[in-house]
């Protein structure tokens, strides 16, 4: 008689299985019968074991740790995991590469996602960033035809940079980004050695009802490392992941300075740089960074698919006295990502722990695939029998209400501002990059021109020359460097 498992396996509704291994059959060496309920159960279930994978930033890692903050920040704003020096927030932060899939590679020349989860005491605070300050469009509506053209060909599902540089060729607001991409840093050498920014301009408002533009950054204290063409090509696909996991296994807990730039109201209505455009930064001379406090990542995930690949990050995910600003690309992001996620995962994927806020939460959303979950960090099942719309008339009974004094302060839209679309391709594109490829050294601008003539020789001569136009006019060594390094290439 076999001895009596301490944990005894279950099928999913809870019923002990007497055997897992083998089917029920008409004789030893006859077909299943109909009656097969466990075979069946698994069979289906695995069928149904992954969810659609990310259109981008698709291949990830994640893992927790803790902000402390060093300045205290209410002069900026009523944020309270931003009030009070030495206060400690939990976290969650997922990296990722960007345009391939979960087949990709971790050493891929491509920007890193850098995506942030506070768990504060108001509710959960979401930075969907990159590890580049700026980014390839200033307007979201160009989003998925860029994705579109910097994935595999649709007919022979291989890499296709003639795709690529043909739309940059359409979109010269792309030029700083693409030459970030292409310099240097355009293939970290690990997740810890890289740094990280919100990259848009988010807005803080303090008590007094005053509001403040920012941006956040997030400079890695581990130094930054990058690869070459050469030697990315040498590292196993998923060297990137292996070296995060094991570093916080070992106790060697990667860590960034958290820093921050602020820009007035009116500082922002006379700068001659747009403020709320993605493929610019501001400069630092004008607005130099603060630094508010330090994160640290010290704890791995327990399992990759419920905590890693099931987090959702949103733009739009803020806690009072942080909010959004008229940046077009941020904007498209507050739809765009959450309805990614209640598409992947579903309309519940807040009760996932991983996305689950740590405070008590209330609100009047119900029902929905999953709902009346398990109970985690404060829901409930379904939140029962009480009053499920607003207005009603149970605030004595402790049914959620709106807090007017939490309100974000009014946004003024610009003089006579129009309603209609804008054409922005005719904005200065190039005295960013430009100024960027002057800082290079020789060596870097080689790289820089040898990575773009790679990929450039495979386009037509239309566009490599649309493209060569907009090199020159960001610096004519730029071009001549390109040039040169396709007559080289070809």
């Amino acid at each position: 008689m076999s001895q009596k498992p301490k944990c005894p396996l279950t099928s999913a509704n809870g019923a002990p299985v007497a055997d897992d291994q083998n089917s029920i059959t008409a004789g030893e060496r006859g077909p299943l019968t109909f009656d097969n309920w466990r075979a069946f159960e698994k069979l289906a279930h695995f069928n149904r074991e992954r969810i659609p994978e990310r259109v981008v930033h698709a291949r990830g890692t994640g893992a927790y740790g803790t902000f402390t903050l060093t300045k205290d920040m209410s002069e900026y704003t009523i944020a309270r995991f931003l009030q009070g020096k030495g206060k400690k927030t939990e976290m969650f932060a997922r990296f990722s590469t960007v345009g391939g899939g979960q087949d990709s590679s971790d050493y891929a020349r491509d920007p890193r996602g850098f995506a942030l989860k506070f768990y504060t005491e108001e509710g959960n605070f979401d930075i969907v960033g990159n590890n580049t300050p700026v980014f390839f469009l200033r307007d979201g509506i160009k989003f998925p035809d860029f994705i579109h053209s910097q994935k595999k060909h649709p007919a022979t599902n291989l890499p296709n940079p003639a795709a690529a540089y043909e739309f940059w060729a359409h979109s010269p607001q792309s030029l700083h980004q693409i030459t970030i991409l292409m310099s240097d840093r355009g293939i970290p050498a690990s997740l810890r050695h890289m740094h990280g920014f919100g990259s848009h301009t988010f807005s803080f408002w303090n008590k007094q009802g005053k509001r403040f533009w920012m941006k956040w950054h997030f400079k890695t204290n581990q130094g930054i490392k990058n690869l070459t063409n050469a030697e990315a090509v040498k590292m196993p696909a998923f060297g990137a992941h292996q070296d995060m996991v094991e570093s916080i296994e070992r106790g060697d807990y990667p860590s960034w300075a958290v820093k921050v730039q602020i820009m007035t109201e009116d500082q922002a209505r006379s700068h001659a740089t747009n403020p709320f455009d993605l493929t610019k930064i501001w400069p630092h001379a004008d607005f130099p960074l603060i630094e508010i406090g330090q994160l640290e990542l010290n704890r791995n995930v327990t399992n990759y698919f419920a905590e890693t690949e099931q987090a959702a990050f949103s733009p739009g995910n803020f806690v009072p006295g942080i909010s959004a600003s008229p940046d077009k690309m941020l904007q498209a992001r507050l739809l765009a990502y959450p309805d990614a996620h209640r598409y992947r995962v579903g309309v519940n994927v807040n009760q996932l722990p991983v996305n689950s806020p740590r405070c008590p939460f209330h609100h009047y959303q119900r029902d929905g695939a999953m709902a009346g979950m398990p109970p985690a960090f404060g829901s409930d099942n379904n939140q029962g029998g009480g009053v499920n719309f607003y207005p009603n008339d149970r605030a004595t009974e402790g049914a959620p209400a709106p807090m007017p004094e939490i309100a974000e302060p009014p946004m003024p839209i610009l003089g006579e501002a129009w309603v209609k679309t804008y054409d922005t391709q005719g904005e200065d594109n190039f005295t960013q990059a430009g100024n960027l490829y002057r800082l290079m050294s020789d060596d870097q601008k080689n790289q820089l021109a040898n990575n773009i003539a790679g990929g450039l020789i495979h386009a037509t001569k239309s566009v490599q020359q649309r493209m060569l136009a907009q090199f020159g006019a960001a610096d004519p060594d730029y071009a001549a460097r390109v040039q040169k390094a396709m007559a080289a290439t070809a």
